[in-house]
This record gives C-alpha cells, sequence and structure tokens, in this order.
C-alpha cells in the first residue's frame, strides 16, 4: 500500500474515533440545542457526511473496516441525538407541569344548540312514540305514483303544476319531484308492511313558493297514519287531543273544521285554542283565538287499495303538520326566514333548550 493511501487512511479512522468519543459528552439543555447537534453531525453538510465523501478515496482493501467505522458513528450519532431530544422534551413538559397552577379554573367551550326546528320536532315524535307510533323515513326525491297518483291527485290537480312543485329530470325520463309532502313516506310503508299499521313520517319537504316571512320553498312536516280494522273519526280526534294537551298543555282545547284533502275522506282541519288575551294573541289567531297546525281525515278506501291494502277490511287515519308553524308559536318567532339563515345570534337563543 502506498504511504500516502495508508497515511490518508489513518487519519479518517482517528477522525471517526474522535466522534465517537465527542457523541459522549454531547449535552443539550433545550429543544434547539440538540436540534443544532443534529445538523452537525447528521445534517446534510454535516461531519459524517463529509466522511461519507471521502470514502471514495479510502483504497480497497480497506474500506470494509473503514465503512463499519462509520456505519457505527452514524448509528451511534443518531440514537444520541435522539436521547437528546427525548430528555429535553421530557424535561420541558415536566417543567410546565410543575409550573401549572392545578387551583385554576378550566377553560369554558362554548356550548352549541339544538336548532328549533329539531327541538320540536323531537318533542313531537317523543309523544306520539308513547303511544306506539313508530319512525318512517323516505326519499326526499320522488316519483309520480308515490308522491300524486297514490295519493288521489289527479293529473289535472293544481300540486302537479310547475309553479307548486320542483320537477327533476332523470336520465331515463322518468319524472321526478322533490317531494311536495311526507305523504309520500306513508304510501311506501304501507305498500311494504302488512296492518296494523302505526308511523309518523317526519321529513323536509319543498314546494315551488315565494319565500317570506310567513311561507318557504323548504320547509318540514309531521305525518301520522294509523290503520287497523275499525279505526274510526272517534279514534283520529282522540289522538289529535292526546297530542294538544302533551304539546300544549292539560288545558288544550281543539275544534275540527271539515275540509278537503285528494287522500283522506272525510278531512278535517284542527286548531287548538290560543287565546285572545293580547294584540299579539289576536293577530297570530286573526281574531278569532283558535289557531290552526294541522290537516288530518280517514284515508279514502281508493288510497288503501292503491297500496294493497283491503278497504273492506281495514280503515285507518292520518294527519300531517308543518312543523316552522308550531315552533314559530312556541318561541315567539315572527320570521320563518330566520330558520335558514344560520344566524349565530338566533341561534344561541336556544343554548338551554335540550
Amino acid at each position: 500500500m502506498p504511504i500516502f493511501a495508508a497515511t490518508f487512511t489513518t487519519t479518517m479512522l482517528e477522525k471517526v474515533e474522535h466522534y465517537l468519543e465527542e457523541l459522549k459528552e454531547l449535552r443539550a439543555n433545550t429543544a434547539e440545542e440538540a436540534e443544532n447537534l443534529r445538523i452537525k453531525f447528521l445534517g446534510q453538510k454535516g461531519l459524517i457526511k463529509g466522511l461519507f465523501a471521502e470514502f471514495k478515496n479510502v483504497p480497497a482493501e480497506q474500506r470494509k473496516e473503514f465503512g463499519q467505522k462509520l456505519n457505527e458513528l452514524k448509528n451511534q450519532a443518531q440514537e444520541k441525538i435522539q436521547q437528546l431530544k427525548d430528555r429535553v422534551a421530557g424535561d420541558e413538559a415536566s417543567s410546565a407541569a410543575a409550573d401549572m397552577d392545578l387551583t385554576l379554573p378550566g377553560n369554558e367551550f362554548a356550548l352549541g344548540a339544538r336548532h328549533p326546528i329539531s327541538l320540536v320536532r323531537n318533542e313531537i315524535v317523543d309523544i306520539f312514540s308513547r303511544i306506539g307510533f313508530n319512525l318512517s323515513e323516505g326519499p326526499e326525491v320522488e316519483d309520480d305514483w308515490h308522491n300524486f297518483s297514490a295519493l288521489n291527485f289527479p293529473e289535472e290537480h293544481p300540486a302537479r303544476d310547475m309553479q307548486d312543485t320542483f320537477f327533476v329530470s332523470s336520465l331515463d325520463g322518468e319524472e321526478l319531484a322533490l317531494r311536495t309532502h311526507t305523504s309520500s313516506v306513508q304510501v311506501r310503508v304501507m305498500e311494504n308492511e302488512k296492518p296494523p299499521i302505526r308511523t309518523i313520517s317526519p321529513g323536509r319537504v319543498f314546494r315551488n313558493e315565494a319565500i317570506s316571512a310567513r311561507a318557504h320553498c323548504v320547509f318540514h312536516q309531521i305525518e301520522g297514519l294509523y290503520i287497523d280494522k275499525g279505526v274510526s273519526f272517534a279514534d283520529l280526534k282522540q289522538t289529535l287531543l292526546y297530542f294538544a294537551r302533551e304539546f300544549f298543555g292539560e288545558d288544550a282545547r281543539i275544534r275540527l273544521r271539515p275540509s278537503y284533502f285528494p287522500f283522506t275522506e272525510p278531512s278535517a282541519e284542527m286548531d287548538v285554542w290560543w287565546g285572545l288575551e293580547t294584540e299579539a294573541d289576536k293577530r297570530i289567531t286573526k281574531g278569532t283565538g283558535w289557531l290552526e297546525i294541522l290537516g288530518c281525515g280517514m284515508v279514502d278506501p281508493q288510497v288503501l287499495e292503491n297500496c294493497g291494502i283491503d278497504s273492506s277490511v281495514y280503515s285507518g287515519f292520518a294527519f300531517g303538520m308543518g312543523i316552522e308553524r308550531i315552533a314559530m308559536n312556541r318561541y315567539g318567532i315572527n320570521d320563518l326566514r330566520m330558520y335558514f339563515e344560520n344566524d349565530i345570534r338566533f341561534l344561541r337563543q336556544f343554548k338551554g333548550a335540550l
């Protein structure tokens, strides 16, 4: 081996041994100091990278020995610096814990609130669940059969007009619409379940209406359906009276007025006594003291037949109410649009509600 090559290799090995000894004495008191040591030994321009760059100048017969020493240096440097970092992190955490005043009060986290629509919906669902009504849901985009035809809406019925309904184009040409009521869910239940049926169908519905303080193109309904043998209008009245007293109070009074719906016969609208004690009462009830809250009636026999239920054996009643209107009266809200604006100042008012 040439004298120069032997001298070079000896010098390089001495450097490696020197750095190994230096590693044993490394100390760091902060994370910054530990990082500076990492850069010094293991960085792209660090000492170990420099030694690896000189590896090509080591004679072939000594590269194995020199390579082993270099790898030993690299591994020990990584292990040592990681130990320093872990020790510094532990010391800083201990110091922070020691400096913490455990008698200080905790930070208060802002709590959210349930939306008034959800509050009223949940309360109504709970009331009817106590008397055996289960929950049913269905799609918001419906076909003609479930939204109109099965419910006795004739071809020329105004509800089928573009000004009343949002129609949706489908890929196969089928006429679809955003459901105009949750009665479509009741049709699906009657098609797939056998009586007795006792269910309520809460959900969002859509109608092509001008948005104002008293109307919106999107709103929420809860509709109920009860089908069994011997169901009468008296059963309907008692069910609705039970609901009114649970929701509005034990002294609640109701009245039923004759009305018309394509899917019920006879049909009625139900009012609850609101009172005439204040100017607000007079405005809300239009001076009558009675507040209309829902429509109802006995399920038309043809609707039962449309859904595969024998109307000579079974009868039933149905009802439906808008959640927005009931919530407006419950919480004194005078503009329906406030439900949909996500104004945090409005929603914070319901923070204490469950």
